[in-house]
């Protein structure tokens, strides 16, 4: 079967055709979603296992489906990367990633130009490449994988600082890969260094500037408009992200950075239906992430890549254990960072599919030996993410980074109560929550909010003042608008505090009565 070369004449697109389409993606995608339990439970990279099915379905597999159209790939692949970078940046909280920006910032800036220059030198010595192919794959690699990043190390008891540096490193290279890239594979010499420096540092603050204004106004709106259906939250945030990215594009910009910082502002800003909207920009996460793994295995030819293995193993080898670890070590130097926690960050930076979509930069603009960079970044991922991903919290846990013991975050929904100037709040319990234990009394809701109703086994009841809480139960907690964000942080302080949160420890909103 070729998917590629066909024209519309020599092959009329009907609704059997159609019928065939969606029969053959609900199929992959039903596969893929089991494919999901089986890495779960194996602690083979999802990554692997979606580029595995596309590797089964293409020329040299089961399917025998020819394809090898790098630019719809590229096209494809910058669309599923926009929604990766929204659905990580809506995950991510500003209370732990804010005293990491310095940090990321750092290390997603100097780390790349240094992870760059070793990479590049090593395949040009090392393999004999030319060096634009050097300086392109070194680019290329140097690039963290937000899809990676987030699935990897939101499942580990890490520090803050930790989690918070790497997530944000992640949503921040992209930028600067990207334009290295495009850089590196224009026709002609690669001239005035400076000017290219100049040319990233604009593109990140024209970014920057319009994400942040994008992020701010989209919240402003969405918490002062009560939409007709809560279905629409979710949607008007992912329009609200794409958004971000498309201005920040034709603004020449950097569009990547744009919906991460837009998203991000989403994420913190305490919509309403925020569950809801979470869910669904995750399950928009893992179409992406399928079809993305699925096509870039489909370009494949594995036969074509025997020649370009040893290679990649090396390129590989000096990347993870010398650029990688000397580029964390530099750029984060000023920041006097335990070596516990820049070892393990050496290792957490996994690459995923972003290097090799970035791999058919080239391609699609026509660079001498472009496939063999793309075969070797690709044998380069699956290799090194197949070591490094479940070797992750094995380290962890060597070098002592876990932290079991906090209190489980609540999990709070707002519902906005348009003509009674109020807000109905949905608070589950979790199990590691300390508010269990806690009476309806306890928890000193500001003036202007109270617990209406609590529902425990499938029960619901009115609590009085001296209602024990308990984990598992779901409360509805009622706020007028002056006092709702009090509410939430007086909440989550008693979740996360205990019934004397505000008077002995942190966190507390505790007297906002």
């Amino acid at each position: 079967m070729r998917v590629t070369g066909l024209t519309r004449k020599e092959r009329p697109l009907t609704v059997h055709h159609l019928n065939q389409l969606l029969l053959v993606c609900s199929l992959v995608l039903l596969v893929a979603v089991a494919a999901v339990r089986i890495s779960s439970r194996s602690g083979l990279p999802t990554l692997l296992v979606y580029l595995g099915i596309g590797v089964a379905m293409g020329q040299d597999g089961i399917g025998d489906v020819h394809f090898n159209n790098a630019e719809l790939t590229q096209v494809i692949g910058y669309a599923a990367l926009v929604v990766i970078l929204a659905e990580g940046g809506l995950g991510t909280k500003w209370k732990e990633i804010k005293p990491a920006l310095p940090a990321a910032t750092s290390l997603a800036l100097a780390g790349v130009a240094v992870s760059v220059g070793v990479t590049a030198t090593a395949a040009h010595y090392l393999i004999g490449l030319e060096w634009r192919q050097a300086l392109i794959i070194g680019a290329v690699v140097s690039s963290t994988d937000a899809a990676a990043v987030f699935s990897v190390l939101r499942k580990l008891p890490l520090p803050a600082r930790v989690t918070g540096v790497l997530e944000a490193e992640s949503g921040f290279n992209d930028a600067p890969v990207v334009i290295l890239v495009v850089a590196f594979s224009t026709a002609g010499p690669v001239e005035h260094w400076y000017a290219l420096l100049g040319e990233i540092a604009l593109e990140l603050a024209i970014g920057a500037a319009i994400g942040i204004a994008v992020g701010f106004l989209g919240s402003y709106g969405l918490r002062h408009v009560a939409l007709p259906a809560s279905g629409l939250y979710p949607i008007a945030v992912m329009a609200i992200a794409v958004v971000a990215y498309a201005a920040g594009a034709l603004a020449h910009g950097s569009g990547f950075l744009a919906v991460y910082l837009a998203s991000m502002l989403l994420g913190n800003a305490k919509l309403p239906h925020w569950p809801a909207t979470r869910g669904f920009a995750e399950g928009l996460g893992w179409i992406a992430q399928i079809g993305m793994f699925v096509l870039l295995g489909l370009l494949v030819t594995p036969h074509e890549m025997g020649d370009d293995i040893w290679p990649a193993l090396v390129i590989g080898l000096v990347l993870t254990m010398v650029a990688r670890p000397l580029s964390v070590v530099l750029s984060l130097l000023p920041f006097r960072i335990p070596w516990q926690e820049q070892t393990l960050m050496s290792w957490a930076g996994l690459r995923g599919a972003v290097p090799i979509i970035l791999a058919t930069i080239p391609m699609v603009s026509g660079v001498e030996e472009s496939r063999r960079i793309f075969n070797i970044v690709f044998v380069l991922v699956v290799v090194y993410t197949l070591i490094q991903g479940p070797t992750l919290p094995w380290l962890a846990r060597k070098l002592r980074l876990g932290e079991s013991g906090e209190a489980a975050d609540l999990g709070i929904e707002s519902a906005p109560l348009e003509r009674l100037r109020g807000h109905l709040l949905s608070v589950a319990i979790p199990k590691g929550s300390r508010m269990h234990g806690v009476e309806v009394g306890e928890l000193r809701l500001p003036a202007g909010a109270a617990v209406t109703l609590v529902v425990r086994d499938g029960k619901s009841f009115v609590p009085l003042p001296t209602t024990v809480l308990r984990r598992g139960d779901e409360l509805l907690v009622v706020a007028t608008d002056p006092v709702r964000d009090a509410a939430e942080r007086r909440l989550r302080a008693v979740g996360q505090g205990g019934k004397l949160a505000g008077w002995l420890g942190p966190g507390g909103e505790g007297d906002d009565r």
